[in-house]
């Protein structure tokens, strides 16, 4: 082909059209991925994205190859017009965009080939590290929208596999060859999108496992295109060149360089073959048959895979409805099952799905059989919240309060009233709230009801709303004080009836195992009002409990045991209690025999007293029996002289009379009895710290 600048004008026309296309694809991709959360389509959408800056570039360099060509053509015009001999010597002053041609074909494109491998190792990096964490079946995220990843997939697998399969046949030509790159990126396009096509029909037929490690795939795949940038720059370095030779860009693919042209790869086959053996393989008849034939040897692949479709195989642990034309034409599972073709005859097992706390619907399984659990209220505290789990702090989310009735007291006041209805509309006058955690688990067993529940993701959702309703009847008769207290073993076996009346009554095909109640709070709000009452009985016990130990410790010190002194009170209560009679003297003689038995038996401060009141009655007993025979003295006294009995008495009186005075003695020649007293210390100043005399001079 002539290399004119209308050629690679064409060229040009060619890759701002690739550009184009690959920047819809990357758009389309990004938009379904940010929209359907889907990691493997925003990696995909990264790398097509990427891909766009390859075709602008050889769209850069085809229009500049197209102005050399032009400014070659005015040169030659020129020179033909006014001779040769003008340009000799200085005919390259006017090759300006011949002289940039070689710029961009030595510089640009090698330096955007290294930018683009270096973007595709780094963001395939990133991409990697946040999807290996997905490919976990637990952490993976399920398809919410999948019309649209299939429309944009398969968009993507057909407009780049044509687009890349036009431009692969133009670089066939030499002054085209460097269109390789761009259809590389092309067929890059079309291979992710197919994956995603592919992943998406397995995950509706079987497992995700497609989909889940394209999460990793996709970014191992740009990683390896950016380092076979890098390897085909290097080689580059060291591969002679004719003079002339088109430079090919190191960002050209020779992995999709086999996608994008697969007839060159049959060809290198061909030649191989035809090296290895010594003849043309490809000229023989098998060769040529099989060739020929190749049309009906897929089609009769597709077919027999259509066919392969009459088979169903379900696990033990499975069973399914065979929907024949949408409607349900029976029950089948588990083993082997014959049925019509798709889309005649279908089987669907039941999915069992969860909605994590992110508010997304994933699927854990397939099958009919089995336990399955579901949070009727509250959910189950995480296991992220460390520290202890109170009514006072946060250790949930998305908490479901019931309405209960506040108190005993309303419902004794709505029946005294006699009137009928009382106790509701009481009882809607004054409610309490109350939050609980009632994990449910049930089984299915009747698939066909189960299936005709709703949509996988609605099924739970059905049961919980079904369960909850139940619930919330069954509330009515308790009270707060029984949902905290006594009543609460009660409580699990009638929600366990309610909810098992609940489903049967909506046909729901599911077999109820347990219904608990695994927590019940109040509200966070009033909680310390709660924990106010418990604060006061422990304290009334506290109370109550020092008070015993205090009467424990007294009646111990009073009577050395406290049985013993209990036996003392009982005993003296009897006495006060006793009626008046004989028979009640009687009986109080009797009393006091015992009180005064027990009595002595006692050790401590009564011991002591009584010891203590025996003591001073002997002294006192002593001490008036001697005043008494002291008396008898002194009348035998009298009687033998009563003379010196009157004098020795009333000397002895004078005697204590006169104890402590001082006395004078005198004669009757005395006539004035005057003292002159000198009171004065004669030792002041002198002996103020000698020790103070007891002798009476």
């Amino acid at each position: 082909m002539k290399a004119d600048y209308l050629t690679f004008q064409r060229a040009t026309g060619r890759s701002l059209i690739g550009a184009v296309l690959q920047g819809a694809m990357a758009l389309a991709l990004l938009i379904y991925g940010v929209k359907g959360r889907d990691h493997a389509a925003i990696t995909a959408a990264c790398s097509v994205g990427l891909g766009v800056s390859i075709w602008i570039g050889l769209a850069i360099v085809f229009d500049q190859q197209r102005r050399e060509r032009v400014e070659a053509l005015e040169q030659d015009t020129l020179a033909a017009q006014q001779g040769s001999s003008v340009f000799e010597g200085g005919g390259g002053d006017f090759r300006v965009a011949a002289r940039r041609l070689a710029m961009m074909q030595r510089y640009f494109l090698p330096i955007l080939s290294l930018v683009f491998g270096t973007a595709m190792i780094g963001v395939g990096a990133m991409r990697f590290s946040s999807g290996y964490k997905l490919v976990d079946p637990g952490d993976f995220m399920p398809v919410h929208q999948r019309g649209w990843a299939l429309s944009v997939a398969f968009l993507c697998s057909l407009v780049g596999f044509v687009f890349a399969r036009y431009t692969a046949a133009m670089a066939k030509q030499q002054v085209w060859s460097s269109l390789r790159a761009g259809a590389g990126q092309a067929i890059a396009a079309s291979l992710m999108g197919l994956v995603m096509v592919t992943g998406h029909f397995f995950d509706i037929w079987g497992p995700d496992g497609v989909l889940r490690y394209a999460q990793v795939i996709f970014p191992v795949m740009m990683m390896v295109l950016g380092a076979e940038v890098y390897l085909n720059f290097l080689l580059d370095l060291y591969r002679p060149r004719k003079a002339g030779e088109v430079r090919t860009p190191p960002s050209d693919s020779r992995l999709m360089s086999f996608f994008a042209a697969p007839d060159r790869v049959a060809q290198s086959i061909n030649e191989a073959i035809n090296y290895q053996f010594g003849y043309e393989v490809s000229s023989t008849w098998l060769y040529q048959i099989v060739s020929r034939s190749v049309l009906w040897l897929v089609g009769v692949g597709v077919l027999t895979m259509w066919l392969l479709t009459c088979v169903a195989v379900l696990q033990p642990d499975q069973r399914g409805l065979l929907l024949r034309n949408g409607s349900v034409a029976g029950e089948v599972g588990p083993g082997w099952t014959w049925k019509l073709p798709w889309p005649i005859d279908q089987v669907d097992v039941p999915a069992y799905v969860e909605r994590d706390e992110k508010g997304f619907v994933r699927e854990l399984a397939r099958t009919s059989t089995g336990v399955r659990s579901l949070q009727i209220a509250t959910p189950p505290p995480s296991n992220d919240k460390p520290g202890p789990i109170l009514w006072t702090n946060d250790h949930t989310v998305g908490e479901v309060y019931f309405l209960v009735r506040p108190s005993p007291v309303v419902d004794v006041v709505a029946r005294s009233s006699g009137e009928p209805g009382a106790q509701d509309s009481e009882w809607l006058k004054d409610v309490s709230l109350i939050a609980m955690e009632v994990p449910l688990r049930y089984a299915v067993k009747d698939t066909q009801q189960f299936e005709m529940l709703g949509e996988p993701g609605q099924r739970e959702e059905i049961l919980k709303a079904v369960a909850k309703r139940a619930v919330m009847r069954a509330l009515r008769d308790y009270t707060i004080d029984d949902m905290l207290g006594p009543r609460r073993p009660e409580l699990v076996g009638q929600l366990s009836r309610a909810v098992t009346a609940a489903f049967e009554a909506r046909k729901a095909g599911v077999l109820v195992l347990s219904v608990n109640v695994s927590g019940v709070h109040p509200s966070q709000k009033v909680a310390p009002s709660f924990e106010k009452i418990v604060q006061a009985q422990q304290g009334a016990e506290g109370l109550v409990e020092l008070a015993r130990a205090i009467a424990t410790q007294t009646l111990t010190s009073m009577t050395g045991s406290e049985e013993l002194a209990q036996k003392i009170a009982q005993a003296i209560v009897e006495k006060e209690t006793i009626a008046q009679g004989n028979a009640a003297n009687d009986q109080a003689r009797a009393l006091d025999a015992r009180i005064s038995d027990l009595l002595s038996q006692c050790g401590g401060t009564v011991a002591q007293t009584l010891a203590g009141a025996q003591g001073a009655r002997w002294t006192k007993h002593m001490g008036e029996r001697a005043r008494a025979v002291r008396y008898l003295g002194q009348i035998a006294s009298f009687e033998a002289n009563e003379d010196l009995f009157r004098a020795h008495t009333y000397y002895d009186a004078l005697l204590s009379a006169m104890r402590e005075s001082r006395l004078i003695i005198t004669d009757d020649s005395v006539g004035t009895l005057r003292f002159d007293m000198d009171v004065k210390d004669k030792d002041t100043g002198v002996a103020n710290f000698s020790e103070l005399s007891t002798d009476p001079k």
